[in-house]
């Protein structure tokens, strides 16, 4: 069985890497994450506040060198 984590993954994403780090867990396309999470705030149910949850609480990949 695979051990998977979710990390984010700042330097590859458009914001906070949240898309690209879930796409990578959930083996999706990050445009497909990007618009459920437009869906999400269009439709009333705070999608913003969703990805800023997320980008506080899912760590940086280990593989991503902090900026010197």
């Amino acid at each position: 069985m695979e051990n998977k984590k979710l990390y984010r993954y700042p330097d590859r994403g458009m914001i906070a890497g949240i898309c690209v780090g879930l796409g990578e867990y959930l083996n999706v396309d990050p445009t497909v994450i990007r618009l459920i999470f437009v869906l999400l705030t269009l439709a009333g149910f705070s999608g913003i506040l969703i990805y800023i949850i997320m980008w506080l609480i899912v760590p940086v990949s280990p593989s991503v060198e902090p900026p010197a």
